[in-house]
């Protein structure tokens, strides 16, 4: 079986191809594809509800084989403080900037308070709070994701939440893995819960005698604990179905197949996670499939990165730039990269991704542990309508008015036509009662 598959736009059957691909990353699957696991996700659901404490429990000894008590739920402070002592100095050193990084960068996109307007009496404006309970989910079973830590959490606090609590899988020796909760301390982060899955976010939206409910949760997972956040979306808010990390990389014969075969195995690597190329040149494919083949052997996750790329990621060979701009918006992708001549110019049309890397000299992992912005994206062609993590989404608005005499006056006839149109004549004597007494 070859590493990857090979698309042609020339080949009569590229379309159905082309969506055969999507379809195999499309949330759509995710989401309403598995009704057997999103009945389960909503019993596991309905049993936190009923059980609390005694439910996380039972159900984090039966999925992650760890026995707790409703007392072994939260890591303590000592804990915690234990294991930022025992972090690597070069790992703090790291961390702090990107720490750094993160919390000027979401500091200097915070939506600011704006300046109220007031015309003929009316004054209008919009007040922004931060939201004041924030449940954080990091993943934490096949690698210790201290990133996303940083990517989470320092956006949230820059928005002014004022309670962060987060949780994470008990897969390192029955706990969290120390570098994740190290990182929690030295963000401040005191509120630390050793579950993960469908029942973590069912506590966190729901509430247990442990642990207080949150009024939004944030960050990626597995699909049981993603299908968790849609299932309880109103109950709180969400950010997405934050889940598999997918890249794709328009790429011409400007840029070294050996850079492009790296990029591409940096997002495979994920297990799962998809990469794909959309080149111009048949000669590009070629040459990158050939550095795929000598890079892939040197990588710890060899054998699980190659698993990726053959299941859900490929090169297509497209007639020109502009066809390479076409399917990238059409596949929407967490991820884009632009490696190619002209790549500003690209970069000026693309409607569609979750976060756009320009140039040769960007490739996704800066902005996954380094840049600023939030490397929790939109997933599996969701970036039509989802928007990456930033500090404004901790951030909600109410709308203010004001009307004195003269305006609530020059209203009436406006507002009680409508209202009587609509039925609604309470509504326009709320009115007409301030003009007669």
């Amino acid at each position: 079986m070859a590493l990857m598959t090979m698309l042609n736009t020339n080949n009569d059957q590229f379309n159905d191809q082309w969506q055969q691909l999507q379809d195999a990353l499309s949330l759509k699957e995710a989401l309403r594809g598995n009704q057997d696991q999103l009945s389960a996700v909503r019993d596991i659901i309905d049993t936190v509800q009923t059980g609390g404490d005694k439910a996380i429990c039972a159900l984090t000894s039966r999925f992650d084989k760890v026995d707790m008590t409703p007392e072994t739920i939260r890591i303590s402070e000592t804990q915690l403080a234990q294991s930022h002592a025992q972090m690597a100095p070069n790992l703090l050193t790291a961390l702090r900037q990107s720490i750094e990084n993160v919390r000027t960068y979401q500091t200097n996109i915070l939506v600011k308070q704006p300046t109220d307007v007031t015309t003929n009496g009316a004054t209008l404006g919009v007040r922004y709070k931060p939201i004041k309970r924030v449940g954080v989910c990091i993943p934490g079973a096949s690698a210790p994701l201290v990133s996303t830590v940083i990517m989470t959490v320092v956006p949230a606090q820059v928005a002014g939440v004022s309670e962060i609590a987060v949780i994470s899988s008990p897969s390192y020796e029955g706990s969290i893995h120390p570098d994740i909760l190290g990182t929690c301390y030295e963000l401040g982060v005191k509120e630390v819960y050793r579950i993960s899955g469908a029942q973590a976010v069912a506590a966190l939206a729901l509430g247990t005698e442990t642990i207080p409910k949150v009024d939004k949760i944030v960050g990626p997972g597995n699909s049981w604990g993603q299908l968790a956040k849609v299932d309880l979306y109103g109950v709180i808010d969400i950010d997405s179905y934050a889940g598999p990390s997918d890249v794709l990389i328009i790429g011409d014969d400007s840029v070294k197949p050996a850079w492009i075969a790296a990029d591409l195995l940096s997002q495979a690597e994920h297990n799962p996670g998809s990469a794909t190329l959309v080149t111009n040149s048949q000669a590009v494919a070629d040459n990158v499939i050939a550095e795929l083949e000598i890079q892939i052997k040197q990588l710890s996750r060899g054998k699980e990165t190659e698993s990726c790329l053959k299941k859900w990621s490929a090169i297509v060979v497209a007639k020109d730039i502009n066809e390479c701009i076409a399917l990238a918006n059409d596949y929407a992708p967490e991820h884009l990269q632009i490696l190619c001549k002209n790549c500003d110019t690209v970069a000026e049309q693309i409607d569609n991704a979750g976060a756009i890397f320009v140039g040769e000299y960007t490739p996704v992992a800066v902005g996954d542990y380094f840049a600023g912005p939030s490397h929790t994206l939109p997933i599996g062609g969701s970036s039509r309508f989802f928007s990456g993590l930033t500090s404004n989404d901790f951030i909600k608005s109410a709308s203010l008015l004001k009307f004195n005499h003269a305006a609530i006056n020059a209203a009436i006839v406006p507002v009680t036509t409508i209202a009587n149109v609509e039925g609604l004549d309470a509504h326009a004597r709320s009115l007409t009662i301030r003009s007669e007494q």
